[in-house]
């Protein structure tokens, strides 16, 4: 900025803050600690990043942020602590105490008629994920019949894909209403009735109607993940042209590429 320049040329005030100013861009500002991210190297931590005491709890926390650890090829898992976990286990001793009835929660049957007749009634307190005032009203609509359906309305329950939830019931009571925008997409989109749903969704899409290879689509995610516009952007575009290249007409691949953007964004992983 020319004007800018000028009074940093000529007033001593100005000069003096700009100096300041530049030693202190690219300082880190303050220390923070992510809620569950852990990270797991081969061996020390120490011979990968700098590492300090967490303030607040006093374990050994990284000085890296999450990219610059991902630049040193450390892998970041994050495990989140879910306290309805605590729930189950003491509810699973509780039965065996009481009834002498041993339940093995990891294989549950996944098509019990009882639990889709409650879930429809609206009998979802205490349920993790499923329970709420607008979660509630949507599967008493739906009226869910099978584990892809309760599936399909946690992904779909937040900011964005709650919009296409209405679509989702719909297309589940009235097969008719069903629609793919390019036939190789039933393949794909079948078992939730057309619509988008899962980030699966779009990875899928973008290989077989795309021409992507699985590592290029993990790369779309990744990149939509961390949402830099110019990054984004030339994602839109590559996917757009991958479409139209690979029999899609500029229509319709104009009308799905901002679909799966949007999917990608936010959806859940299965």
């Amino acid at each position: 900025e020319p004007e800018l320049e000028k009074m940093y040329k000529e007033e001593a005030t100005v000069k003096e803050i700009i100096d300041l100013g530049k030693k202190l861009e690219g300082c880190v500002r303050h220390v923070s600690v992510h809620a569950a991210g852990v990270v797991i190297a081969p061996t020390p931590l120490s011979a990968f990043t700098p590492t300090q005491f967490d303030p607040k709890g006093g374990k050994i926390i990284t000085q890296y942020d999450m990219h610059a650890v991902e630049d040193a090829g450390l892998l970041k898992f994050d495990f989140l602590g879910i306290r309805n976990l605590s729930i189950l286990a003491d509810a699973v001793k509780i039965v065996l105490r009481e009834h002498g009835k041993e339940i093995d929660i990891e294989n549950i049957q996944l098509d019990d008629q009882k639990t889709f007749t409650m879930l429809s009634k609206g009998e979802t307190m205490g349920l993790f994920q499923l329970n709420g005032t607008g979660m509630t009203r949507y599967l008493i609509e739906l009226k869910p019949s099978s584990i892809h359906d309760i599936n399909a309305m946690v992904a779909l329950y937040r900011p964005g894909p709650m919009e296409s939830i209405p679509s989702y019931i719909e297309r589940k009571h009235n097969t008719s209403l069903v629609t793919y925008l390019d036939p190789r997409m039933k393949d794909i989109l079948s078992q939730s009735y057309g619509v988008i749903t899962y980030q699966d969704d779009v990875l899928l899409i973008a290989i077989h109607l795309a021409g992507y290879s699985w590592l290029e689509a993990d790369n779309l995610r990744k990149a939509m993940g961390k949402k830099i516009p110019a990054v984004m952007e030339a994602e839109k575009e590559k996917l757009t042209g991958g479409l139209i290249k690979h029999g899609m007409t500029p229509q319709k691949a104009e009308q799905l590429t901002p679909q799966a953007m949007a999917a990608l964004r936010i959806k859940l992983r299965i």
